[in-house]
């Protein structure tokens, strides 16, 4: 390899290495986006139930769930799986029902654009974890060997 690759070669690690500094925060960043638009949502539905019940009644029923039981478990997830992304705390099961609930929103009843933002970041916490700035990683620093 000539000097200048070498050179190159080197430049181009030593900036992959510096970036990686940056992803426990940029995990963390998509923790907390996540976790904020889906309890911001949870919160509004369980303030007023009656509302809830009637929107998913009318205008977004789930298939297969009675009204009163999709709601529950909507409003379930939207306000338990935040807090757990938020903590760091079994994050990666944490994203399932989000991201289920993402697909069923996006493909039932509303195909936006951000639905996908919302799907990436999910994608990216259940294949990569939460980062180094979780519980999740805590314990398994204190608990698993080896890591």
């Amino acid at each position: 390899m000539t000097t200048a690759a070498s050179s190159c070669v080197n430049m181009a690690t030593t900036i992959i290495k510096k970036l990686n500094c940056f992803q426990p925060v940029m995990l963390l960043a998509a923790r907390l986006l996540i976790a904020r638009v889906f309890f911001a949502s949870g919160m509004l539905k369980i303030s007023d139930w009656a509302s809830t019940v009637e929107l998913f009644t009318n205008e977004h029923p789930v298939p297969f769930f009675p009204p009163e039981i999709a709601a529950f478990l909507g409003v379930t997830f939207e306000l338990a799986c935040p807090i757990l992304l938020t903590l760091g705390l079994a994050s990666r099961v944490a994203t399932l029902p989000l991201l289920a609930m993402t697909a069923v929103i996006n493909f039932t009843y509303q195909d936006a654009f951000e639905h996908y933002f919302w799907a990436a970041a999910l994608g990216t916490i259940l294949c990569y974890g939460p980062g180094k700035m979780s519980l999740d990683a805590i314990f398994a620093r204190k608990y698993i060997k080896g890591i």
